[in-house]
């Protein structure tokens, strides 16, 4: 704790540290939460259990209520009025026009990010596409999932528009749940193309290439949005051996 100034009382002081301390520990929460949800642990559709929840993460309502209405903005749960939440259940129309948009968003970022890209931000995406790789050949598919999301996100960032950010933040909270759970679903030969288009991506933008990459972005969303389909269909998690 820092020292305190002459004229600052003790519980300022403590109240002001206190304050320091509140946003990381309220990140690591919403963090969990969220992985907690996306990875599948409550069914699409399901109450979330805020009791279990809250013992699981050693929180008390207040805090997790605060991390619900986060999630909820973000699209991955409802808010019940007086009856807690629940998991966020989309239609196969939904994740249609949700992956549609998505792919117009992306298209649109990579063109902007050639634009204004910096060659520190093209290196620590290359650092990401080498740590998505290395998890691709271990098949640690939770790993690279994390990793591919990084990427997407990176470039979105890039764009450096915020307007295009705060829309891409919004459907791609929404769809979160099911394309993590969709990885799991798809068959190996998928997987194997999904590396080779972030192969391209990763070339087209080392070149600034922005009406390439913005094409291959939106065809690589569209490819996202048939196993998402796919995988609404049949709810077929058991080719969790062979994720795409």
């Amino acid at each position: 704790m820092k020292p305190m100034h002459p004229n600052e009382t003790p519980s300022l002081a403590l109240n002001s540290e206190r304050l320091r301390d509140e946003p990381s520990l309220h990140d690591e929460i919403l963090s969990r939460l969220r992985d907690h949800i996306v990875e599948g642990n409550i069914p699409e559709g399901g109450r979330v259990p805020e009791r279990q929840l809250c013992e699981m993460l050693k929180i008390s309502r207040t805090p997790l209520r605060e991390a619900l209405k986060v999630l909820a903005a973000e699209g991955l749960v409802e808010l019940l009025p007086n009856r807690g939440a629940r998991v966020r259940a989309l239609s196969e129309q939904d994740l249609g026009e949700l992956f549609d948009v998505m792919g117009g968003l992306e298209g649109l970022a990579g063109r902007l990010a050639c634009e204004r890209i910096t060659d520190e931000e093209i290196a620590e995406i290359e650092r990401l596409h080498y740590e998505m790789y290395g998890f691709y050949l271990h098949r640690d598919m939770h790993g690279y999932f994390l990793a591919n999301q990084s990427i997407h996100q990176k470039i979105v960032e890039a764009s450096r528009n915020e307007t295009l950010k705060a829309a891409y933040a919004n459907i791609a909270g929404r769809i979160r749940r099911v394309r993590y759970s969709a990885n799991f679903a798809r068959k190996r030969e998928r997987w194997g193309e999904a590396m080779r288009e972030h192969e391209t991506i990763l070339e087209a933008l080392r070149r600034r290439a922005g009406n390439e990459l913005s094409d291959i972005l939106f065809k690589h969303l569209r490819n996202k949005r048939t196993a998402a389909v796919e995988y609404l269909k049949t709810g077929d998690v058991a080719a969790a051996s062979e994720p795409a």
